[in-house]
């Protein structure tokens, strides 16, 4: 059933049988050392809570190699895609206050989406198909994924239509990737894409305020989320981890730092964090919409995001890479047939020795990955920052380190 994400998890337990962890350590702590020891894996922060506290927190092996710093509970990670669930609360938000509409068309709140077309492929010129859709995109669509926007690392047109110049690759900068064509019509099929960077926008568009300005405001400062941004201020920069591509033969090269005064704001991708505030994030959601008095969304509000909104849809099955330096080809849950939800992934089978069925989940590109169990009460986060997505490694680690916080939730 799950027999892909158990055979990753006994390669890495293989491959740590030489790293013998301390006797009596902590056994999370000992999965998390004995990944980092044989260098395959630079450097991991981990949490795990429940709606009461954390339960664990650990940091193992080297913010950045080749200074020999340490990594640390205080470490700063890009977050990438783990961005999309912030976006989809802030969304939420306002279809509380009834100014968004779930199955409203996304164009009455941004009229430039009116016009957009869906690419049905190339001609024998080699020249776009470009037609109308037969609907119009709803907010319900692009927080499901179902919309019709996708992303050229998984889409072959969407990437040629790249190639050929005809539009910005999301991996350039900016925002012009926005202007993308669909790749089929809204609501007829579930492809990850950049529909959360739409509603990033869309967010600015009601609100009136910049999505830094909105998040700090009604997420990060309500939460106690001091260490989360868009631009990484000045002083806060050496907190930043290196990020690491490996190549095809296994070896890890440090990547050059990224720019941070990025004047659009990426609702898909574009935050930085720690685990320390992550977690807070998710506890809050694990807490019906609350934390320490803090309240983001109503407790209805966060119930109806965790329901299945795909209807026979099914989500996140085989992803195909076309840009293997920045995803590995992966199928996120093996063998169950997954939904989604307003903004996460709902796996239809429970994780063996783990999370149950039902669960919230959802990953950012430099491999870091987090999950929401509202039955069982418990939410993790595990983060490090390697390329390519789903790195065989940092998931077996993640099996590894969700299997021995519930074994450490039942003792």
């Amino acid at each position: 059933m799950n027999s892909i994400r158990l055979a990753l998890t006994l390669l890495c337990v293989h491959a740590c049988v030489a790293c013998t962890p301390t006797a009596n350590m902590d056994p999370i702590d000992a999965v998390l050392e004995s990944a980092v020891e044989n260098g395959r894996i630079p450097g991991v922060i981990a949490m795990s809570a429940n709606s009461d506290g954390v339960t664990y927190q650990g940091a193992f092996g080297k913010r950045d190699s080749s200074s020999n710093t340490e990594m640390t509970m205080d470490t700063i990670v890009q977050l990438a895609s783990m961005t999309k669930a912030i976006t989809s609360v802030a969304v939420m938000q306002l279809v509380e206050q009834n100014k968004v509409g779930l199955d409203r068309a996304a164009s009455e709140y941004l009229p430039e989406l009116a016009n957009v077309q869906v690419l049905d492929g190339f001609d024998t010129a080699g020249k776009p198909v470009l037609r109308a859709p037969k609907t119009a995109v709803t907010v319900r669509q692009l927080l499901t994924h179902t919309s019709g926007y996708v992303y050229e690392l998984w889409n072959e047109n969407a990437a040629h239509y790249v190639q050929l110049g005809e539009v910005d690759s999301v991996l350039a900068g900016g925002d012009g990737f926005l202007a993308a064509p669909l790749a089929f019509d809204p609501g007829e099929s579930w492809e990850y894409g950049i529909s959360t960077d739409v509603l990033g926008v869309l967010v600015e568009a009601i609100s009136g305020q910049s999505l830094d300005d909105y998040f700090r405001e009604y997420i990060f400062d309500p939460l106690a989320m001091p260490d989360t941004y868009f631009n990484l201020p000045e002083e806060k920069l050496p907190r930043l981890a290196t990020i690491y591509a490996r190549s095809s033969d296994g070896g890890l090269t440090a990547m050059p730092p990224s720019p941070t005064e990025d004047t659009f704001f990426s609702g898909g991708g574009g935050l930085l964090s720690t685990a320390n505030d992550y977690i807070r994030f998710l506890r809050a959601l694990l807490n019906n919409g609350e934390l320490d008095g803090a309240r983001i969304l109503s407790a209805e509000t966060v119930e109806l995001m965790a329901q299945n909104h795909i209807d026979e849809l099914e989500a996140a099955n085989t992803f195909i890479s076309v840009m293997p330096d920045f995803s590995n080809d992966f199928d996120f849950i093996p063998g169950s047939v997954d939904k989604f939800g307003l903004g996460f992934l709902i796996n239809g089978e429970p994780i063996p020795g783990g999370r149950s069925a039902g669960s919230l989940a959802w990953a950012g590109i430099f491999n870091t990955y987090f999950w929401i169990d509202r039955d069982q009460d418990i939410c993790g986060v595990l983060m490090t920052q390697i390329l390519p997505f789903y790195d065989a490694d940092v998931v077996g680690l993640l099996n590894q380190f969700e299997t021995a916080v519930f074994s450490a939730a039942k003792r």
